[in-house]
């Protein structure tokens, strides 16, 4: 999709096939959703392309059946980019950057059928011991995602048939490249404080956005909140979270900060939901846009809401116990990561005391 001057979305279809791309505009758009009317065009406009693409596909797939054994492993890469594009994955880079990788350890020509396990278990040995971009040692973290890419793109290639199986899969676990500690973005006080004097096109994605960096819930139970969930018992605000099936729901209590940020019920019923969101794609925009206009760098999701809720509680001295349950979390091992977070912190404000003398 494409951002329109007047807040619309042009879709169009975004083709590459034998080295060629090719755009075409369906003359199809979507509108800020300011209204169930508004969301319901929306779905049927979104359907509607969809279907177009389907139909493209199978055009694409009609002509293309008798070439799958010719398939190389540089024309399997761009359609795998382009199919990863199409899902809105943001890992564009990564896989335009693995490809030049590729092209430096072996030919981009080689059939993609002819990729094994040696051939894999020898490009994990190149990233690790030969691959230095302008002579300088790339980080685990970055060697990973690259494998992550390959081995993401040859799964892709079983499920389309090109490969009767993933070679990566008949390599040992202790020869591959493994996932470093994950790094979880938070915000800072000041940056919550930037976020709320900051105005945003939809009040609605503001309310809820900062309700969940104020009680950790995730988008999900954010869009299944509705007003009977949420009840006054002894004086003390709480919210009723629904977890998997079968089990007791789970009760949170609410902060009046909290409280603060959800709207006004109105003539809503208890069934009714109590944030009237847009569609993910459009909050995932507006949240986007609204994070570049408060002047945060980071990277602002609904994760990173949730995330700062967690070092939030941790920072004021609440226990790993305590705050695994107010995440709604079935095991304290996730909690442990925020509270490495806040560890890693302390160290760095520490540190800081080294500049003074320097």
């Amino acid at each position: 999709m494409k951002a329109l001057t007047n807040g619309n979305y042009s879709l169009y279809l975004d083709m590459y096939r034998n080295g060629q791309r090719s755009y075409e505009y369906l003359k199809m758009y979507l509108i800020p959703e300011t209204d169930n009317n508004a969301r319901r065009q929306n779905r049927a406009i979104l359907a509607a392309a969809n279907a177009i693409k389907t139909k493209r596909n199978i055009e694409l797939a009609n002509q293309d059946s008798n070439a799958k054994e010719a398939m190389s492993l540089s024309d399997w890469m761009n359609i795998y980019k382009k199919n990863q594009k199409e899902k809105e994955k943001k890992d564009s880079n990564q896989i335009k950057v693995t490809m030049q990788i590729l092209g430096d350890y072996a030919q981009m020509s080689i059939p993609l059928e002819q990729i094994d396990k040696k051939f894999c278990q020898e490009f994990i040995d190149y990233l690790i011991e030969e691959y230095r971009p302008n002579g300088k040692t790339v980080s685990n973290y970055t060697l990973y995602n690259y494998y992550r890419v390959f081995n993401g793109a040859l799964n892709a290639a079983v499920r389309a048939g090109y490969l009767k199986v993933n070679p990566f899969t008949q390599i040992n676990s202790s020869c591959k490249i493994h996932k470093p500690e994950c790094k979880r973005e938070y915000m800072s006080i000041d940056e919550i404080r930037s976020l709320i004097a900051t105005p945003i096109r939809n009040g609605e994605v503001k309310n809820a956005y900062l309700f969940s960096c104020f009680c950790g819930l995730r988008i999900g139970n954010i869009r299944g909140l509705k007003w009977n969930d949420i009840y006054v018992e002894h004086g003390q605000y709480q919210l009723k979270m629904e977890t998997k099936k079968g089990k007791v729901p789970v009760l949170i209590p609410l902060s009046s900060e909290a409280i603060k940020w959800i709207p006004e019920r109105g003539q809503k019923k208890a069934d009714d939901y109590v944030f009237d969101l847009p569609s993910p794609v459009m909050v995932s925009l507006l949240v986007k846009a609204w994070g570049k206009a408060a002047g945060i760098s980071k990277r602002i999701t609904f994760k990173t809401a949730r995330n700062t809720f967690a070092t939030m509680m941790l920072t004021l001295g609440v226990d790993l116990s305590t705050t695994s349950k107010l995440l709604g979390l079935s095991d304290i091992k996730t909690a442990l990561i925020y509270a490495k977070m806040i560890e890693r912190r302390k160290v760095q404000a520490v540190n800081m005391i080294n500049e003074l003398f320097d």
